[in-house]
C-alpha cells in the first residue's frame, strides 16, 4: 500500500472526530486502531510507525494533566491574561444581565435544532384575544390617524379617556395591582394591532408599557412603592415617561451628566436625607402629558452620608411631575408624527430617598436595572410596531396594486411592481416571524439581550424598506397627505423607529456582534471568568477545561465549515420535510462558519476589534440572519407547515441567506490580517459563493400572493385592523378585492366590446347603457362594473384642502422660530 495511506488515515480519522466533537482521547484511540489496521493490510511500516507517533505526540501531553496543566495551559494562561482586553464596570453589567437562549446555539457552530422545535408555539390566553377582539379593536375604530397627525397634534380626549379607562397603561402591571397581567406576547399583539392603523397611538400604549417606571417597579421597586404607584398606572391616574437621553449622552447612556447629590432636605414637612438633582433630558416620550417621571442620574454621597463610597454611580428615581423645580419643555414634532415628546429639566430638585427605585439599597444599580428592562423593551415595543405597519402595508398595497390599472392591466402585473410587492410581503413575513420570536422570547422568562437588539435593529430596518416601497407602488396616493392616505405617516414615522432605543448604527456595528461574541460563545465568556479568579488552583483548572474545550470548538467549526462548503450544505442530518431540510442544512453550514470567523476574529484582534465596527457589523448581520431564518422556519413549523406559505418562507429565507453570503464576503474581503482573510476564505467559500437573491420567479408568486385572497394572504392580515370602516383607508381597500377580482372578467368583456364597436360616448355612465343595449353585459353585470368604478375611486382618490385648512391656527412667528431643545 502506498506510503501516504497511514497519513490519509490519520487526516480523515480527524477530521470525522471533528465533525462529530468526538472527545480527545476517543480520537486517539479511534485513530491508533485505525493506524493499526493499516498496517495488517500492508502499509507502508515506517509511515505508519511515523503517523502513530504523531497521534502520540500530541494525545499524551493533551491527555495527562500532570503534564497539560504545567507546561501547556500555565504558559498560555499567562499569555491569555495580558492581552485579555479589561472589561468596564458598564460592559460587565450589559453582559451579565441578558440571558442566553436559541441565539448560543446559533454561534456554537452545531446548533440543537430539537432545542428551537421545543419552545411552544406562542398562543394568547384568552383573556388577552378577548382583548384584542374589544377594546383593542374598538380603540382602533375610534382612530382618526389624520385628525391626530394633521389637526390636533395629539390624541382626541376621547382617546385618552379610553385609553387609561381600559388600562392600556397598565397591560404589563400585574392583576394584583389592578393592570392586566399581560405575557410579552399579549403585549405584542395588542402594540401591533395598534400600530397598523397609526403609530402615534401604538407609541403612546407602547412606551408605559416597555421601559419605565411600571416595568421598573415591578422588576426593583419596593413594596411600598409597588402598592402606591402601580394601581396608579394601572388605571391611568398616573402617565409615566423615563428620562435617560439628554445633549451629552444618547447613545453613550452611562456617559451621562445628570447629578444627585445626597444631603438632608425638606420632604412633606419632614427633614429627610435625600438626593438634590440637577439634570437636563430630551426626546423624552409622554414627558409633556407625564405625571411620574423615571429619571436616570450619576448620584454622589460628598459627605458620607450613606456610606464610605463617593461615587455611588447610576441611579434611577421617581419624580412626581409637581415636584418642586421640575420643568417639562415645551413639546417637540418628531416627523409629523406628534406623539407626545419633549425635555424635562431641573435644577437642584430634593427628592428623598424612598424616590430611588427599590430604595437605598438600589443606588448605584441603575445601569443594570436599565439594561436588563431594555432587552424586555427592545424585544416587545419597537418591533411590533414595525411588524403592524409591514403587515397592514403588504395588505392593503397588494390590494391596491391589484385594483389600480394602468394601460388596461392591473399595475401589479407589472414585474418592476412586482419586485417591489415581493419585497413588501417578504419583509413583512420576516418582520412578523421576528417581532413574535422576540416577544416569545421574553414570555418564557427570558432577558434577551442579544435577540433584543437584532429584532430592533433588523425590524425597524425591514418596516422602513416596506413602507419606502409601499409609497413607491402607490405614487400620488402615497405622498398627498389626507385622511384617504393610508401610508404618509407611515413614510414619516419610519425613520424615528430606527433612531430610538439605540440608534441603528451604533446597534448594528457595536451591540449585536459585540456582545453575542462574548454572551452567546459556548467557551469565551467562560475563560474570560476563569483568568480572573483570584483562587490561582481553579483559575488554573477552569482554565484548562474552557481553553482546551475551546480548541476543540475551533478545529470542528474549520473542519465542519469547510466539508459543508465543498458540498454545498447538500449532505448532512437535518430536521425539517423535504421542503424546509435544505434550508435547515445551509444554517447549519452558516452557524460553523460564523462560529469559525468569530474565533479568528477574537483571537488575533483582541481588544482591537470592538474598534473594528465595520467587521464587527457584518458578522453581526451574519448572526442576525441566522436568528431571523430560525424565526422564519419555527413560524412556519407552528404554523403547521401551510404549503400555501412557502413562497413567503422561500423569498425570506433566500433573502436571509443571500444577506448572510454577502457579510462573509464583506468581513472576508477586508479582513484586517490579509493572509488570514484568504485562508478563511478557502474554508468558508471553498468553491465560492453560491447564494442567489430570491429568483424573478419566485418574486412573482409572492407578489400573487398579496393581490389575491388566499389562506397565505389571511395568515399575514392576522393581528392588524383591517376592519374597513370611515378612519381606515386601508382597511376599505383591503376589502374591495374580492369585489374587484370577481368584476375583472366583466371588465375585461366590457372593454373589448367597446373598443370593436362604433359607440361614441365618452362618459362611463353613457357606455354602460350601450353595453347593457346592445347585450355585452347584463343588468347584474353593470352593477358589477358601477361597483368597480366606485371602490376603485375611493382605491386611487387623493384629498385636497383649502388653504387655510393647511395653516396652523396657533403658530406665530417671533424672532426665533421656535425655542432650541438643547
Amino acid at each position: 500500500m502506498s506510503i501516504a495511506v497511514p497519513f490519509l488515515a490519520f487526516l480523515l480519522v480527524g477530521a470525522i472526530a471533528a465533525y462529530h466533537r468526538l472527545r480527545l482521547a476517543v480520537w486517539a484511540a479511534v485513530t491508533a486502531a485505525v493506524l493499526v489496521a493499516c498496517w495488517l493490510l500492508g502499509a507502508n511500516g515506517a509511515a505508519t510507525v511515523v503517523a502513530g507517533v504523531l497521534v502520540a505526540l500530541i494525545a499524551v501531553p493533551l491527555l495527562l494533566p500532570a503534564i497539560r496543566l504545567p507546561f501547556i495551559t500555565k504558559p498560555l494562561l499567562g499569555f491569555y491574561t495580558k492581552i485579555l482586553p479589561p472589561l468596564s464596570e458598564t460592559e460587565r453589567v450589559a453582559l451579565e444581565a441578558g440571558t442566553v437562549g436559541w441565539e448560543g446555539q446559533l454561534f456554537s457552530g452545531k446548533p440543537d435544532w430539537e432545542v428551537l422545535a421545543s419552545q411552544p408555539k406562542p398562543t394568547l390566553r384568552p383573556d388577552e384575544q378577548a382583548f384584542l377582539d374589544g377594546p383593542v379593536e374598538e380603540l382602533c375604530r375610534m382612530t382618526n390617524d389624520w385628525q391626530i397627525t394633521h389637526v390636533d397634534a395629539d390624541l382626541s380626549p376621547a382617546l385618552w379617556d379610553y385609553i387609561k379607562k381600559n388600562k392600556f397603561f397598565g397591560m404589563i402591571v400585574p392583576k394584583e395591582y389592578g393592570g392586566l397581567g399581560f405575557t410579552a406576547l399579549g403585549n405584542h399583539k395588542v402594540i401591533q394591532k395598534l400600530a397598523s392603523v397609526s403609530s402615534v397611538v401604538s407609541s403612546t400604549v407602547g412606551v408605559p408599557n416597555s421601559l419605565g417606571p411600571a416595568e421598573l417597579l415591578m422588576h426593583y421597586g419596593t413594596k411600598e412603592q409597588k402598592d402606591y404607584y402601580l394601581p396608579r398606572l394601572a388605571d391611568g391616574r398616573e402617565v409615566p415617561c423615563f428620562a435617560l437621553t439628554g445633549p451629552w449622552a444618547g447613545s453613550d447612556a452611562t456617559s451621562i451628566p445628570d447629578y444627585g447629590v445626597v444631603c438632608m432636605g425638606d420632604w412633606n414637612g419632614a427633614r429627610v436625607v435625600g438626593v438634590k438633582l440637577t439634570f437636563d433630558k430630551r426626546y423624552i416620550t409622554l414627558a409633556p402629558v407625564a405625571t411620574l417621571i423615571g429619571m436616570a442620574f450619576r448620584m454622589y454621597d460628598p459627605d458620607g452620608l450613606i456610606g464610605d463610597k463617593q461615587d455611588i454611580g447610576i441611579s434611577l428615581a421617581l419624580l412626581p411631575r409637581d415636584t418642586a423645580g421640575v420643568e417639562v419643555g415645551r413639546r417637540a414634532m418628531p416627523l409629523n408624527s406628534p406623539f407626545q415628546n419633549g425635555p424635562v429639566r431641573g435644577k437642584d430638585v430634593f427628592i428623598p430617598l424612598s424616590q430611588l427605585i427599590g430604595g437605598e439599597a438600589m443606588a448605584g444599580k441603575g445601569w443594570q436595572m436599565l439594561v436588563e428592562c431594555l432587552s424586555i423593551g427592545r424585544s416587545i415595543t419597537l418591533p411590533s410596531t414595525a411588524s403592524g405597519g409591514s403587515k397592514m402595508g403588504a395588505i392593503a398595497t397588494g390590494a391596491y396594486a391589484r385594483i389600480r390599472k394602468q394601460f388596461g392591466l392591473s399595475i401589479g402585473r407589472f414585474e418592476g411592481v412586482e419586485e417591489a410587492l415581493a419585497r413588501i410581503g417578504g419583509h413583512a413575513y420576516t418582520v412578523s416571524a421576528l417581532a413574535e420570536a422576540s416577544a416569545a422570547a421574553v414570555a418564557r422568562g427570558e432577558l434577551p439581550a442579544v435577540p433584543s437588539t437584532i429584532s430592533k435593529y433588523h425590524c425597524t430596518e425591514m418596516g422602513r424598506e416596506v413602507a419606502k416601497d409601499v409609497m413607491d407602488i402607490i405614487g400620488g396616493k402615497g405622498i398627498i397627505l389626507g385622511p384617504r392616505n393610508f401610508a404618509g405617516r407611515n413614510w414619516q414615522a419610519a425613520p424615528i423607529m430606527i433612531t430610538v432605543e439605540g440608534a441603528n448604527i451604533m446597534t448594528r456595528s457595536l451591540m449585536i456582534f459585540g456582545q453575542g461574541a462574548i454572551l452567546c460563545h459556548p467557551w469565551v465568556l467562560k475563560e474570560m471568568k476563569a483568568a480572573t479568579n483570584p483562587d490561582a488552583s481553579a483559575r488554573l483548572r477552569d482554565f484548562d477545561a474552557a481553553l482546551f474545550g475551546h480548541i476543540g470548538f475551533a478545529i470542528s467549526n474549520a473542519v465542519r465549515s469547510l466539508w459543508f462548503g465543498l458540498t454545498s450544505a447538500k449532505v448532512g442530518a437535518a430536521p425539517g420535510d423535504t421542503y424546509t431540510r435544505r434550508y435547515y442544512r445551509k444554517l447549519n453550514r452558516y452557524s460553523a462558519a460564523l462560529a469559525l470567523m468569530a474565533d479568528t476574529s477574537m483571537l488575533l484582534l483582541g481588544g482591537k476589534l470592538k474598534f473594528k465596527e465595520s467587521l464587527s457589523g457584518r458578522l453581526g448581520d451574519v448572526l442576525s440572519n441566522l436568528y431571523i431564518a430560525s424565526a422564519l422556519l419555527k413560524r412556519y413549523e407552528d404554523e403547521g407547515r401551510p404549503a400555501s406559505d412557502q413562497p413567503l418562507l422561500a423569498w425570506s429565507i433566500h433573502n436571509a441567506v443571500f444577506k448572510i453570503e454577502n457579510a462573509f464576503s464583506g468581513a472576508l474581503r477586508n479582513f484586517p490580517i490579509r493572509p488570514i482573510g484568504w485562508l478563511l476564505w478557502a474554508l468558508v467559500f471553498p468553491l465560492g459563493r453560491r447564494a442567489q437573491y430570491p429568483s424573478d420567479r419566485l418574486c412573482h408568486k409572492v407578489a400573487s400572493l398579496l393581490m389575491s385572497p388566499n389562506e397565505a394572504r389571511d395568515r399575514l392580515a392576522v393581528g392588524v385592523f383591517t376592519t374597513p370602516c370611515a378612519n381606515n383607508p386601508a382597511g376599505r381597500i383591503n376589502s374591495y378585492l374580492q369585489k374587484a377580482i370577481l368584476a375583472e372578467p366583466v371588465e375585461r368583456k366590457f372593454i373589448k366590446a367597446l373598443k370593436n364597436s362604433d359607440i361614441e360616448a365618452h362618459d362611463f355612465a353613457t357606455q354602460l347603457d350601450e353595453g347593457v343595449r346592445e347585450g355585452w353585459i347584463t343588468t347584474e353585470e353593470r352593477k358589477l362594473l358601477e361597483d368597480l368604478r366606485e371602490l376603485t375611486i375611493d382605491t386611487i382618490s387623493v384629498d385636497d384642502f383649502e388653504a387655510e385648512e393647511l395653516r396652523s391656527a396657533t403658530y406665530r412667528p417671533s424672532g426665533e422660530l421656535g425655542r432650541a431643545a438643547a
